[in-house]
């Protein structure tokens, strides 16, 4: 996610249809049970730490994940930083934070994705900073360094009695990760990056999924450049990760959605991996429209043929914006869940 855009002051961007725009048709009950609906929910320790309550629709106070789950949430997504600062929104999520966070979301039987951004704060299509401890690394310590560290976290959540489902080798890194290094200009370094933190994830445990992570999901242009160049150059994971934010495109859901579900099932085909989308959001206030945008991601992906497209992940969907400032999640002011959620239960 690219959180530099969140804190920028929300101009009053609203949709008004001029008419009423059709609704999209809830999936059909056939969808497989291996489709997983999951949250991003890095916040949530930091969230009850600073005493944010959340409430249950009758106003009594809950855990945030019973209430998630409710609405049909099965996976959470944690990332990790790696010598983070004490900053309640752009920092915490440490190997040992996120340990932390993955037993509590095993033990409420939630599956977890993991997704290292390699960086100490946030990283993104625009920032990809290395971390301050490994800032004058030659490459091939870089390479040891995100080995040793995703080992490290892997470890951890085993200690904890965690092994999670996915790993994202980076956060959206159209433009690569471990600038200069890993910078998509270096596209063989950058092939070879990736590859260390896969070699660490299948050293550790040969079936955890690995995943590649890059924004605009709804641009094949785009992903096809991407995953070409890193095909070329020798990149190795599993799966295919997409964002999905039609906020951030100006546009409404409804001029984009087809090109995400034509993008999916293009990347299916092209390169034979499966494909999640590991991120999508919509505005709080526009209850109605993000509830119709979930259930249109939901509906591209479970479009994709042979179940090959296994998940939509809600990005903070608790980051209530009296705490983060955040547009985009998906909670009311006075602590409930908005109703847009309810879309994860078709």
């Amino acid at each position: 996610m690219k959180f530099t855009s969140i804190i920028i002051l929300f101009c009053s961007f609203t949709l008004i249809a001029c008419k009423e725009k059709p609704k999209p048709k809830p999936p059909t009950p056939t969808a497989p049970t291996t489709f997983f609906k999951g949250a991003d929910v890095s916040w949530l320790p930091q969230m009850e730490a600073t005493g944010y309550v959340f409430y249950d629709e009758n106003g009594n106070p809950a855990d945030c994940l019973d209430l998630l789950m409710a609405r049909g949430i099965n996976a959470v997504r944690l990332r990790v930083f790696v010598h983070p600062n004490s900053d309640k929104i752009n920092g915490h999520c440490s190997p040992a934070e996120t340990a932390q966070m993955a037993a509590r979301a095993k033990s409420k039987g939630l599956d977890v994705m993991l997704d290292f951004h390699y960086s100490d704060t946030w990283a993104d299509p625009a920032h990809q900073t290395k971390p301050a401890a490994w800032a004058s690394a030659t490459f091939a310590a870089l390479k040891d360094s995100v080995y040793a560290h995703t080992q490290h976290t892997l470890n951890l959540l085993e200690a904890a009695g965690v092994t999670p489902k996915w790993v994202q080798i980076g956060n959206e890194i159209p433009s690569g990760l471990l600038w200069p290094e890993g910078h998509v200009n270096n596209p063989g370094q950058l092939a070879q990056l990736i590859n260390a933190g896969n070699q660490a994830v299948k050293d550790f445990n040969p079936t955890i999924q690995t995943i590649v992570h890059i924004d605009q999901g709804n641009d094949n242009a785009r992903f096809r450049w991407f995953f070409d160049l890193m095909q070329q150059n020798g990149a190795q994971f599993d799966i295919i990760g997409a964002s999905y934010y039609p906020h951030w495109l100006g546009t409404d859901y409804t001029v984009t959605i087809s090109d995400l579900g034509n993008n999916l099932q293009d990347m299916v085909t092209r390169y034979n991996k499966p494909v999640m989308v590991v991120e999508v959001g919509g505005d709080y206030w526009q209850v109605e429209n993000s509830k119709d945008l979930l259930i249109a991601t939901i509906g591209a992906a479970l479009d994709v043929p042979d179940n090959q497209c296994l998940g939509v992940f809600y990005w903070e969907p608790q980051g209530a914006k009296p705490w983060s400032g955040y547009q985009l999640n998906c909670w009311q002011d006075n602590g409930r869940p908005s109703p847009a959620l309810d879309a994860f239960l078709y």
